[in-house]
C-alpha cells in the first residue's frame, strides 16, 4: 500500500464527521414534539410544563404529561397582545414559521463544499495514476522538451561507434551552420533511422548529436502517439511538428518507432483503425515539412523488418544507421567510459577484459562494469580489480550461484565427469576457443554445472569445421557419462537441444551438406539484427528432402558423438584426473590443471558421414 494512503483515510474519516455533524447536528430539527401556542398557554396555566428555554421565535420545554411518547415540546411564539385576545376568543390558534432562504441554502452548501474539498485533495492524483487524466488535451503531445543546457551528453560520451560518429557529424554541421550547407543547394535528410540490437545506444546517440549541437530536443516513444480514441494518434504527430517548427532548429526523436509505423494492412481486419491514421499522418508530416527549416527526425528501432515501406523510401526516412554490437576495440573504449564512475586498480587490464565479453552490448558492460563494483565492495577490497570483473562475467552468463542447492555425491560425480568431458574435448580441437573455467556449482540459471570458454577474438565468420566440431564439444558431456559409468543421465538435455540446432542449420541454412547441395531448404524467419522467435511452418521441399534431412542431423550427431568419445577414450586419464580435481575444489581453470590447456598438434581432420548409409 502507498505510504499516502493511510493518512488519506485518516483525512477522509475526519471529513465525513465533519460533515455529518454539520449536516445532521447544526441544520437538523430537534426531536421534539410540536404544539400550537394555545395549547402551550393551557398547559402552562395548568402548570404542566418546565425547563422552558425561550428564544427569539420559539419556545422549547419539558411536558410534566408526555403526549405521543415524547415528553419534548416546541411551540412558535406569537405576539403577547394579539395572544391574549386570541385567548379570550376560544380559539386555537398558533404561529407559522418564516422562511429562512439563506439559512436554507448555508445548510446544502456547506456540505457540498466540503465534500468537494476532500475529493480534490483526496483523489486528485487517481485519474492520472489510472491513465484516465488528460480528457481535454488528448490531441496534445507529449513529447518531452530538453533545453540545451539540460543534455550534457556529447559524442565524448559515446564510445565504440567510431562510424557512426562520422555519419552523424554533418548533421552537427548542418544544425549548427545551415547557410553553408544551403549555399550550393544541399539539405540534410529529413529522417534519420538508427537500426540496431537493444543496449546498443541508439538512444544515447540521439542525445549525442542534440548535446553537441545545443538545439531543442524532443523525445518520446512511438507507443505513446496511439491510444484508445481514435483521431488521437494523428492529432499529437500534428502538434509534434507544429511545437518543432516552432523551435527550428530541433532535433525530433521517436524510439521505439516499430510500435508507430508497422506495416499496414497486417494484423487488422480494417484499413483504417487508429494505428494506420497515426502512420498515415506521420507520412504526411514528412512530406510537408522543409528540411531547410531546420528541424531533423530521429527514430531508433531493433525491428526493421516490421516497418511499412512507405516509411523507410527516400524523401521520409533517407538514411538508415546500423548501430551493432561492438566489437573489441569498441568493447574497450566503452569500457574506459564507464570506469570513470568507479575506484579501480591502476594497473587493471582493460584489454582482458574486453577480450573476454564478445558479443555484450554498450548497456551490458555499464551493467558488467557495476557488477564488478558491487563484487569487490561485498569483499570489503578498496577498488575493483580484474578478479572482481571475471565474477562478473561469470553471473552475467551463468548466473549466480546457488551455494544452497547440495547434490547428491553420486549426481557430483556425473556433472563432475559431464563437464570435463566438455572441457577435455574443447581443449582437444583446435579451432576451439580456449577453456577459461569449469565448476560443479549449481547456478541460477538452471545449470547443474558449467564450463567457461575465452575467446581469443571476434569472429564474422564461422567455417564447416567449427559447426561441426562445437557438436563434438557438445557431445562430449554425455559421452563422458557413458564412458565413466556406462549410462546417461538427463543432463545433457540442453546439450542436445544446441547440438540438433546447429546441425540443422549447417545442413538446410548453410547448404554445408554432400548430399543436399548448396541450397537453402530453411530460412530464419526473424530480424537479422536477433534470433527467430518462431520456426518456419511451411516445407517447400518433398518428403524425401524431409527424410534426407533427418538423416543427415542423425549422421552429424552420431559421427559428433564418436569422435567425443574416441577422443576421451585417449585421454581417460586426463578425464579421471580432472574430475577427481574437480569434486575436491568445485571449480578449476588451466592454471590448476594443466590437462584443460589447448592441446598442440594438427587438427584433426574428417568428412561428413554418408547420409544413406
Amino acid at each position: 500500500m502507498n505510504k499516502a494512503q493511510p493518512w488519506k483515510l485518516c483525512f477522509l474519516a475526519i471529513g465525513l464527521s465533519a460533515l455529518a455533524a454539520v449536516q445532521f447536528g447544526l441544520f437538523s430539527q430537534p426531536a421534539a414534539q410540536a404544539i400550537s401556542y394555545s395549547q402551550f398557554l393551557q398547559l402552562l396555566d395548568q402548570q404542566k410544563v418546565s425547563d422552558l428555554r425561550i428564544k427569539h421565535d420559539r419556545i422549547l420545554g419539558t411536558l410534566q404529561e408526555p403526549i405521543d411518547g415524547r415528553s419534548m415540546f416546541y411551540t412558535l411564539r406569537v405576539d403577547p397582545w394579539l395572544s391574549e385576545k386570541l385567548g379570550r376568543s376560544n380559539v386555537t390558534f398558533t404561529a407559522a414559521a418564516q422562511s429562512n432562504t439563506l439559512a436554507n441554502w448555508v445548510g446544502w452548501l456547506i456540505p457540498l463544499l466540503m465534500m468537494l474539498v476532500l475529493w480534490y485533495f483526496l483523489f486528485r492524483g487517481v485519474p492520472k495514476k489510472q491513465g484516465l487524466s488528460g480528457l481535454m488535451s488528448v490531441g496534445k503531445s507529449r513529447a518531452r522538451v530538453y533545453i540545451d543546457r539540460d543534455i550534457k551528453v556529447t559524442f565524448a560520451d559515446v564510445a565504440g561507434v567510431d562510424d557512426v560518429k562520422e555519419e552523424l557529424t554533418e548533421i552537427v554541421s548542418f544544425l549548427k551552420n545551415q547557410a553553408f550547407y544551403a549555399r550550393l543547394g544541399a539539405h540534410v535528410p529529413k529522417g534519420i533511422l538508427l537500426v540496431g540490437p537493444p543496449g546498443t545506444g541508439k538512444t544515447l546517440v540521439a542525445k549525442a548529436i542534440a548535446g553537441e549541437a545545443a538545439v531543442p530536443f524532443f523525445s518520446i516513444s512511438g507507443s505513446e502517439f496511439v491510444e484508445m480514441f481514435v483521431g488521437v494518434g494523428a492529432a499529437r504527430v500534428r502538434d509534434l511538428f507544429e511545437q518543432a517548427r516552432r523551435a527550428a532548429p530541433c532535433i525530433i526523436f521517436i524510439d521505439e518507432l516499430d510500435a508507430l509505423g508497422k506495416m499496414r494492412g497486417i494484423g487488422s481486419l480494417g484499413g483504417n483503425d487508429e494505428k494506420e491514421q497515426t502512420l498515415n499522418q506521420l507520412l504526411a508530416e514528412l512530406d510537408g515539412f522543409d528540411p531547410r527549416e531546420g528541424v531533423v527526425l530521429l527514430a531508433a528501432t531493433n525491428r526493421p523488418e516490421v516497418l511499412d515501406p512507405a516509411l523507410l523510401r527516400a524523401g521520409r526516412f533517407d538514411r538508415q544507421i546500423l548501430i551493432d554490437r561492438p566489437d573489441r576495440k569498441g568493447r574497450l573504449a566503452i569500457l574506459k567510459v564507464h570506469l570513470h564512475k568507479i575506484v579501480y586498480k591502476n594497473d587493471l587490464d582493460c584489454e582482458h577484459i574486453a577480450e573476454i565479453t564478445p558479443g555484450l552490448t554498450g548497456a551490458d558492460l555499464a551493467n558488467l562494469v557495476n557488477e564488478a563494483a558491487i563484487v569487490a565492495t561485498r569483499r570489503a577490497s578498496q577498488w575493483v580489480e580484474l578478479q572482481d570483473f571475471t565474477v562478473a562475467v561469470e553471473r552475467l552468463v551463468a548466473g549466480v550461484e546457488r551455494k544452497g542447492n547440495v547434490l547428491r555425491e553420486d549426481e557430483r560425480q556425473v556433472v563432475a565427469y559431464h563437464e570435463m568431458g566438455h572441457a577435455l574435448a574443447a581443449s582437444s580441437l583446435p579451432s576451439m576457443d580456449p577453456v577459461h573455467k569449469v565448476s560443479i556449482i549449481p547456478r541460477a540459471a538452471g545449470s547443474l554445472g558449467y564450463t567457461l570458454q575465452r575467446p581469443t577474438d571476434d569472429r564474422f565468420l564461422i567455417s564447416a569445421q567449427m559447426l561441426r566440431d562445437r557438436i563434438v564439444v557438445l557431445m562430449a558431456g554425455r559421452a563422458a557419462e557413458s564412458l565413466a559409468f556406462g549410462q546417461v543421465s538427463t543432463g545433457a538435455a540442453d546439450d542436445l537441444g544446441r547440438a540438433t540446432d546447429i546441425a540443422r542449420q549447417l545442413i538446410t541454412r548453410f547448404g554445408m551438406s554432400v548430399e543436399l547441395g548448396q541450397a537453402v531448404l530453411e530460412r530464419q524467419q526473424a530480424t537479422y539484427l536477433g534470433e527467430p522467435l518462431l520456426r518456419q511452418a511451411h516445407k517447400d521441399y518433398s518428403e524425401q528432402t524431409a527424410r534426407e534431412i533427418d538423416l543427415g542431423i542423425r549422421g552429424l550427431l552420431e559421427e559428433a558423438y564418436t569422435r567425443a568419445m574416441r577422443l576421451l577414450e585417449q585421454r581417460r586419464a586426463d578425464l579421471d584426473a580432472g574430475a577427481r580435481l574437480l569434486l575436491a575444489r568445485e571449480t578449476i581453470t588451466p592454471e590448476d590443471f594443466q590437462a584443460l590447456r589447448p592441446q598442440a598438434g594438427e587438427p584433426i581432420t574428417y568428412h561428413l558421414v554418408d547420409v544413406h548409409r
